[in-house]
């Protein structure tokens, strides 16, 4: 998704919804619907079946857990098929087996996705680090942006989705810039009011007068990510808070009503026991809107 110029219109042609048919699921599903139809995208709702969730079932036994687990799987593709929810919008099925992210991974290469749409039951704690968590998988693998809707997030959505209160929260790192792009092509698309933020950790005890530099400094910053042709149409807001990058990032969501929540993550191989979790995984997890995750290149 190039950045937009004011007559480039951002493009999602393609939205990889990803499945495990359960609650959470389907209110990722509707927000996932909202999406294609505003963008007039084709959708692949996607479920991959994967042996390791049967490392207890006895080898001669797994060829049959497999089998009814495939029939589950097309039986519930089958209802949402004739359920309506999709009418109105190109639609494909795709059922895979195997390893997650390599099933998920062949899936966007193969159908060119630009925009991944996932659920989370948001584990934490224990939980996480005994199951892992698909969703922080997926968004930390995925060379696409993913859009995590999470436990907290009404399962209702708009018909045609419209972001009209976007938060960016950017480090400044170059895990954050790729985001960017997308914080301001979202806004601009759906004429939404921006807020850029950035979350200084570790400075409470500092003077009033050091902090009052601080919030000088990182307002500069931010104002030097609003690219020059943006400024003919965008004057977002600029906010500087110090604290906990999640608690800071989810309490400016709540305060703004935030429709959409936008950040850079990294590609880490050990996030299925981050403890205490990740800034990325926390805000998805208690955020009451969708989060728009950008991976960085590093």
């Amino acid at each position: 998704m190039p950045m937009t110029d004011g007559s480039t219109r951002i493009a999602l042609r393609n939205i990889l919804f990803a499945t495990d048919f359960s609650s959470v699921s389907d209110a990722a599903l509707n927000h996932a619907l909202g999406i294609a139809r505003h963008f007039d995208s084709r959708m692949y709702v996607a479920h991959v079946i994967r042996p390791d969730a049967y490392q207890l079932v006895p080898p001669d036994a797994m060829g049959m857990a497999l089998e009814q687990t495939r029939h589950y799987a097309e039986d519930q593709m089958a209802r949402l098929l004739i359920s309506g929810n999709l009418r109105g919008v190109p639609h494909q099925v795709l059922l895979a087996q195997g390893e997650l992210w390599p099933a998920m991974a062949e899936m966007i290469e193969r159908h060119d996705v630009d925009l991944v749409v996932v659920g989370t039951h948001g584990r934490t704690g224990v939980r996480k680090l005994l199951l892992g968590s698909v969703a922080e998988e997926v968004f930390r693998l995925s060379p696409r942006p993913v859009m995590t809707v999470g436990p907290k997030v009404p399962g209702e959505a708009p018909a045609e989705s419209e972001f009209r209160r976007i938060l960016y929260a950017s480090d400044f790192t170059a895990n954050s810039e790729p985001a960017t792009a997308y914080a301001f092509s979202l806004a601009q698309e759906n004429d939404a009011h921006l807020t850029l933020m950035h979350v200084v950790k570790g400075a409470g005890d500092v003077s009033p007068r050091n902090r009052g530099r601080l919030i000088e400094l990182f307002t500069r910053q931010l104002r030097q990510l609003v690219p020059e042709e943006a400024e003919q149409w965008c004057e977002p807001e600029l906010r500087i808070e110090f604290g906990t990058p999640s608690e800071e990032i989810l309490r400016a969501a709540a305060d703004l009503r935030a429709d959409l929540i936008v950040l850079g993550v990294r590609r880490s191989a050990t996030f299925a026991g981050h403890l205490p979790p990740a800034t990325a995984y926390t805000v998805v997890c208690q955020a009451h809107c969708p989060v728009l995750t950008v991976r960085g290149h590093v």
